[in-house]
């Protein structure tokens, strides 16, 4: 029998405080509007299609019900409004006629492209009267809340910084020991990050490229880094996840915010150079938008790989 987790007594006061938030953020987001984003959906079906727009593949009606937590009955109407409405279509999944599978149709990826970037200017237009320390400490405030009510108590808090004194020497030291260790490669590696690291910062332009540090519970969890290739181009690089932080979506989510930030500094697309041995990495690529672009055989790191490059369009 499972155990039921201890419950602790609540001061009205706090409860007060949380209802009282609860208020703020509504009137914030916007959710009491009839619609979303200034289109024809509220945002229950915005929620849908979203879902929907960032599948790399077709979802079902409980797929869908699961990502999101809502009633089957209430999202079959919803689903149902949007079909009629043109935004998605349903159709047999392809060995199993019974089972039906959702996506969006044409007109569907075009509604989801405008309110993606419509709640992207809107987001930005709130955020952007704060430093970027103010930032930082509401994303981390954010997270926090994100951990105490929604994951288990197992999971870590991991939040998303700017460097401080010591991390970048300290990035280049576990990302040369961790390729060493799980790929065999050997000590010129290391070299390779400690140029990408001095460049960086020797030509660092702080309105187009950023490094972001994970940290979870006082320790440097992951890195990523957006530096300018051309006026249109940013390029992706020494992403890296901690072994003890693997399986939470912590790549995904420093690839993500690497992106937002390249669409935002208006960039067009964005690149990135890896080798095809680095599975798990090549995976939230995928996931994230990039498509492969080209491949090399080169024998570097003392070792014979194959070099790829990958692009997405921002």
């Amino acid at each position: 029998m499972q155990r039921k987790p201890p419950q602790f007594p609540v001061p009205s006061e706090r409860i007060d405080a949380v209802r009282g938030f609860n208020r703020f953020h509504t009137r914030l987001v916007g959710a009491l509007n009839e619609h979303l984003l200034d289109s024809d959906y509220s945002l229950p079906q915005a929620r849908v299609i979203y879902e929907l727009g960032r599948a790399r593949a077709p979802l079902s009606a409980t797929d869908i019900g699961r990502a999101l937590g809502m009633d089957a009955g209430y999202l079959s109407r919803l689903i149902a409004g949007l079909e009629k409405d043109g935004i998605l279509e349903r159709r047999p999944a392809p060995q199993n006629a019974k089972r039906l599978l959702i996506a969006l149709t044409d007109r569907g990826r075009e509604l989801f492209r405008s309110l993606e970037a419509a709640s992207t200017r809107e987001v930005a237009s709130l955020l952007s009267p704060l430093s970027d320390r103010e930032q930082a400490e509401l994303v981390g405030a954010m997270a926090r809340i994100e951990w105490l009510l929604g994951n288990s108590p197992s999971e870590s808090m991991i939040i998303l910084r700017e460097p401080e004194p010591g991390d970048l020497g300290w990035v280049v030291h576990r990302q040369g020991f961790l390729y060493g260790k799980e790929y065999g490669w050997d000590w010129t590696f290391e070299g390779l990050l400690g140029e990408i690291v001095g460049k960086f910062v020797e030509t660092y332009d702080p309105g187009r490229e950023r490094c972001w540090i994970a940290e979870r519970d006082g320790e440097i969890a992951g890195s990523v880094f957006v530096v300018r290739e051309d006026d249109d181009t940013a390029k992706l690089r020494m992403l890296y996840v901690e072994p003890s932080a693997r399986g939470h979506g912590l790549g995904r989510r420093l690839v993500e915010e690497a992106a937002r930030f390249a669409r935002a500094r208006g960039y067009k697309k964005m690149v990135l150079w890896t080798n095809d041995i680095l599975v798990a990495a090549r995976r939230i690529y995928e996931a994230t938008g990039f498509e492969l672009v080209s491949e090399e055989p080169h024998h570097s790191y003392g070792k014979d790989l194959v070099g790829q490059y990958w692009a997405r369009e921002l």
